[in-house]
C-alpha cells in the first residue's frame, strides 16, 4: 500500500494527497497553524479512516451472519494528549445499526470482533489510547 502526501506551497498549510488506488484527498492545518481551515486535519482523516476501517468490518460481519443490517453509522470522540505527541488516548465508538430483528449479542460480537481481530486502524490506535464502544440499534 501506497500514498503520496504533497504539500499545496507556500501560502498555507494544505496538503492533497493520492491513494494508491488512484483517490484524492485534500487536508488542511487549522488557522493558527498556517492553515485555511478549507479541509479535514490530517488527525481527523485518522479518525476517518479508523471509522471506516471499523463500519466495513461490522457490517461484513453481520451480512456474512445473514443478518438483516439495512445502515450502519459510527461516531467516534476522542481525546488527545495534552503535550508532544499528541497522540490520541481515549476514543469511544458509537456505532448505530439499523435493521430488521437485530440481535444486540449478535451486533455487539461484530463490534468486538472487528476491534480485537479485524480492524488494524483500531487495533494500531489502542496502542496509545484507550478504546470502548457503544451502540444501539434501530428496528427497520
Amino acid at each position: 500500500m501506497e500514498v503520496k502526501v504533497s504539500w499545496n506551497g507556500p501560502s498555507g498549510m494544505s496538503f492533497r494527497a493520492q491513494t494508491g488506488s488512484g483517490h484524492m484527498v485534500a487536508m488542511d492545518g487549522a488557522p493558527e497553524g498556517g492553515g485555511h481551515n478549507l479541509a479535514p486535519r490530517p488527525m481527523e482523516m485518522v479518525l476517518l479512516g479508523t471509522g471506516g476501517c471499523t463500519a466495513y468490518d461490522v457490517v461484513l460481519i453481520l451480512k456474512k451472519g445473514r443478518a438483516d443490517v439495512r445502515a450502519c453509522e459510527v461516531v467516534l470522540q476522542a481525546e488527545r494528549a495534552e503535550t508532544e505527541p499528541k497522540v490520541f488516548t481515549k476514543i469511544n465508538f458509537h456505532f448505530v445499526v439499523t435493521g430488521k430483528d437485530l440481535k444486540p449479542e449478535v451486533v455487539d460480537r461484530a463490534i468486538t470482533l472487528s476491534h480485537d481481530k479485524y480492524c488494524s486502524a483500531s487495533i494500531m490506535l489502542a496502542k496509545t489510547a484507550q478504546i470502548t464502544h457503544t451502540f444501539e440499534i434501530i428496528e427497520a
